[in-house]
């Protein structure tokens, strides 16, 4: 497990299309080591008892308006406390002018000065996502990440099982290539886990006997993708007639990953079995199974409806048996009756 250390305001300004007031010859050398973004309100006001100086400051609509009834030398002051060599950039939304305050004190700490055309509350979200995405903590994980009808499956299994040689079966059937080895994970939000491939092996794919092969080169553009949402692990086991898999649909486990649940199947790998079209048909049964329809539960009824059947049919050949074992005796007991009278 490992921490994404920074990010540069340069990778701000191009990700989060930001325009640059002052300081373009420091983006490079600026990082950002936090997702969290500051709204110095307070600081305007002289209170500094927490600043949060690693972070990005963003200045909207009333921090500027309330800049504008400052003394120069009350806004020179608290704009000269607020650019620490620590920070990394000032943010000005709204396509606002920023304080030439502002602008004198980050030329004395070499502190870029950013804008946007966006409302605050937008420009907040775009850069908040970015750096949330970049500065996430991740996870490295043993595997083949593919995205299968736009849901993305996570093939593990041990090594030399068959993951790449089933991934390129997948990519020329259409699907696309996120990672091949090596899949870093991290988590998006409550629900969501990302998976991506480090920057060495992107678009790579390595065939035993061989050798690597870039996916992208071959079979064009869109049989790739960067990174994708990891919606279930299908993981690959040598069969063997003791182990025991899932026949019903109904054996689904969850494999905890940082705070999210990622369901799991186990597909047993033998001679003659097409992985390909195994987990091409996993893939539609789970997104089926989202939609609130479940093979399994129309088993599981169609047998029940076939017991009540049964049950009945079971209860009228014994009621037509024993209506006609009374008939029988009646037949029976008639006779008798002739007889003594003979």
């Amino acid at each position: 497990m490992f921490l994404t250390e920074s990010v540069t305001v340069a990778d701000l300004v191009k990700n989060a299309r930001l325009d640059v007031y002052y300081g373009k010859e420091y983006l490079e050398e600026r990082t950002i080591s936090t997702a969290d973004i500051s709204r110095p309100g307070l600081e305007l006001t002289g209170f500094f008892n927490y600043y949060p100086v690693k972070r990005i400051q963003l200045l909207g609509i009333t921090e500027i308006s309330y800049s504008k009834g400052m003394s120069h030398e009350e806004l020179l002051d608290v704009m000269q406390q607020m650019c620490q060599p620590q920070t990394p950039a000032f943010v000005v939304s709204t396509q606002l002018d920023p304080p030439e305050e502002l602008l004198e004190a980050a030329k004395e700490q070499h502190l870029p000065v950013l804008g946007s055309k966006l409302t605050t509350s937008r420009v907040l979200s775009n850069m908040t996502n970015y750096l949330d995405d970049k500065l996430a903590e991740r996870k490295s994980l043993h595997g083949v990440l593919v995205d299968v009808y736009g849901l993305g499956i996570l093939i593990t299994g041990d090594s030399g099982i068959g993951k790449s040689e089933t991934a390129l079966e997948l990519v020329k059937r259409g699907h696309r290539l996120i990672a091949d080895d090596r899949v870093e994970v991290y988590q998006q939000d409550e629900q969501t886990l990302m998976g991506t491939a480090p920057a060495i092996l992107r678009h790579l794919l390595e065939i035993r006997g061989i050798g690597i092969i870039d996916v992208m080169t071959l079979f064009g553009a869109g049989a790739v993708r960067s990174q994708t949402k990891v919606a279930l692990i299908i993981h690959l086991a040598n069969y063997t007639k003791e182990a025991k898999f899932d026949r019903l649909g109904n054996g689904t486990q969850n494999v905890h990953i940082f705070d999210v649940d990622v369901p799991k199947i186990t597909i047993p790998v033998r001679t003659g079995r097409n992985l390909a079209i195994i987990i091409e048909a996993a893939a539609m049964n789970f997104r089926a199974q989202s939609m609130g329809y479940d093979a399994t539960e129309t088993f599981d009824r169609n047998l029940n409806n076939l017991i009540k059947v049964n049950s009945k049919n079971d209860e009228k050949h014994k009621e037509e048996q024993e209506h006609l074992e009374e008939k029988n005796k009646d037949l029976i007991d008639g006779r008798d009756k002739d007889s003594d009278k003979k």
